[in-house]
């Protein structure tokens, strides 16, 4: 298996999460990529259209993605329990799984404010309302921290994206200082970080 990699794409990152979870990161091959909002790789449009990462192919030759289906497809392959069986617990898992996919999103509109937006056409109240997401999302999830399965010991795809987001928060908006302000996840992260497959590192 193969997925088109950016070290700092928190949405590859998720789905390499999610393999190493799983047991199968030694079967997933880095490859390189040049994916960018305004500059489109056409290296990365000729599998997948939108011209985005995470682009997965699988051994028999299929292009999957976003992270979400590249993650439920590497559950499915292993056999795996990150997505629960339909009920209460997989709805949460899911529900929780967009929060923090909807963080990222928010997450990547602001850096792209900056990194990708000429300066005199940058829009501060943009970016600004795009971090509030973030900070209602991180005040929810402080305010019910149960959703975050309650243990630092238990990985579903829902706390797994949730991690990523926290990661990619302190990789491009480390002057946020989220753990003063949002102590209940700032001790959730603190435990579930330290997993294995949160501390891994990739790069070509």
């Amino acid at each position: 298996m193969k997925i088109l990699f950016s070290p700092t794409s928190p949405y590859v990152r998720k789905c390499l999460v999610t393999g190493l979870e799983l047991g199968l990161n030694e079967r997933i091959a880095l490859l390189p990529s040049q994916a960018h909002p305004i500059q489109r790789d056409c290296a990365i449009i000729a599998h997948n259209p939108l011209g985005k990462v995470p682009t997965f192919f699988t051994d028999d030759g299929q292009v999957l993605y976003d992270s979400r289906v590249i993650c439920e497809y590497l559950n499915d392959l292993a056999g795996g329990g990150l997505f629960p069986a339909p009920g209460p617990a997989r709805w949460a898992a899911l529900t929780l799984q967009a929060l923090g996919d909807g963080m990222l999103d928010a997450a990547l509109l602001a850096r792209y404010e900056d990194a990708a937006r000429p300066e005199p056409l940058r829009w501060e109240d943009w970016k600004t309302a795009q971090l509030d997401k973030i900070e209602t999302a991180l005040a929810a999830l402080d305010a019910a921290p149960g959703q975050l399965t309650g243990a630092a010991g238990r990985a579903d795809i829902g706390s797994i994206a949730v991690g990523c987001a926290l990661w990619y928060l302190d990789l491009r908006f480390a002057d946020l200082g989220w753990r003063d302000r949002y102590r209940q996840v700032g001790a959730w992260y603190a435990g579930y970080g330290q997993r294995p497959a949160m501390q891994a590192r990739w790069s070509l």
